[in-house]
């Protein structure tokens, strides 16, 4: 199954009842995605906070839930883990790919982003709708993928790096260290062996780029079905963008480094740093 579904199939889908529908926005500006959610999204679209849905016993910005804490959020929200789960953002594709991530880490098989987001449904004259939605809880089993994701310790054991790849999702000026990180407490640069590779060149009209394209990019990066790619940005969102176009491309062995700069990057953290 493709990790995208175009608004046509998603409004046949939803006229059918057989999809449940996330609003995964998210801004870094901390606009309040949640009002906006309110003000119009897709009808019978649930609201997934990736603040509020996350290991809040972590000091690190919106860390993956635990299975528990996961499978209550969505649960709440009238989804199973035998659902097929559609989700947008209202950017075309920006925090859409992180929870897309999160689903997947749990598990979950039947899990698509709406290619183009809110703005290609609007685009197509297909309606909205304003308010809450109110749904009855259900059970939600989890099923854990450890491999999706990957540590700061285990990240700092690679010592042979012949068949990893690090590939930062930053903008490139974060990456080389001539622009600020945007969150106090870190300092610029990039973690040792990484490659840059900003989300943004992945985009087109808000979607990702079309796979030959995508398999392309990847290729210029000697990328092989050997390869074990590891994406990591600012705090693990845009990260999963790669992780979404690695899977579109059809590479199967991609892990996200949840910590991401915010954890690499820290002043008080024993990590190396590079500038340009």
């Amino acid at each position: 199954m493709s990790a995208q579904i175009d608004v046509a199939t998603l409004k046949a889908l939803l006229d059918d009842h057989t999809v449940k529908i996330i609003d995964g926005s998210w801004a870094l500006d901390g606009t309040d995605m949640q009002a906006l959610y309110i003000q119009d999204h897709i009808p019978t679209a649930q609201f997934f906070d990736i603040d509020a849905i996350s290991d809040t016993s972590s000091d690190l910005p919106h860390m993956a839930p635990t299975a528990d804490v996961f499978a209550r959020a969505v649960g709440s929200m009238g989804i199973s883990e035998r659902d097929h789960v559609v989700i947008y953002d209202r950017q075309g594709l920006f925090s859409a790919a992180r929870v897309w991530w999160t689903f997947r880490l749990m598990g979950h098989e039947k899990v698509q982003i709406l290619r183009g987001g809110l703005p290609a449904w609007i685009a197509a004259s297909y309606p909205v709708q304003s308010g809450t939605e109110w749904v009855k809880s259900i059970g939600y089993t989890p099923h854990k993928n450890e491999k999706l994701s990957i540590d700061i310790n285990e990240l700092k054991s690679y010592s042979d790096m012949t068949h990893k790849l690090v590939l930062d999702a930053r903008p490139a000026a974060r990456f080389d260290g001539t622009m600020a990180e945007p969150r106090a407490g870190l300092r610029s640069g990039y973690m040792p062996g990484s490659r840059n590779l900003p989300a943004a060149d992945l985009i087109e009209g808000g979607a990702l780029k079309p796979v030959p394209v995508l398999k392309n990019v990847f290729s210029a990066l000697h990328v092989t079905p050997d390869t074990e790619v590891v994406t990591t940005c600012g705090s693990g969102v845009t990260a999963a963008i790669i992780a979404l176009a690695l899977f579109e491309a059809g590479h199967e062995s991609t892990r996200l480094f949840d910590g991401s700069w915010a954890q690499w990057g820290r002043e008080d953290q024993d990590t190396v740093v590079v500038k340009i």
